[in-house]
């Protein structure tokens, strides 16, 4: 069995007003990850996420195309240890 990792993203570009929370939200519970997804006031998008390192690998390459209407200029990525009894994934306002 693999440890669980977690990942610490800030996603840029046009990513707010087009439902990338919502996006990030739905893919991360289809993977049963745990964590949160939220708005910045300076425009960005951040997200914290914990699970395999395999299923947040695969979310990553998720953040990077997002929805249809999204335009991702840059991705900042830090890796965390994971955080005891998180459950769940969900929007969150910051």
């Amino acid at each position: 069995m693999s440890r669980n990792l977690r990942v610490k993203v800030e996603v840029c570009g046009r990513v707010q007003g087009v439902g990338y929370r919502f996006f990030v939200e739905r893919a991360a519970q289809e993977r049963f990850l745990s964590g949160w997804v939220a708005n910045t006031p300076e425009g960005s998008v951040k997200i914290e996420a914990q699970g395999t390192e395999e299923d947040l690998r695969t979310l990553l390459k998720d953040l990077e195309k997002g929805p249809g209407l999204a335009v991702v200029d840059k991705m900042k990525i830090d890796w965390l240890d994971s955080l005891p009894e998180e459950e769940g994934f969900h929007v969150k306002i910051i």
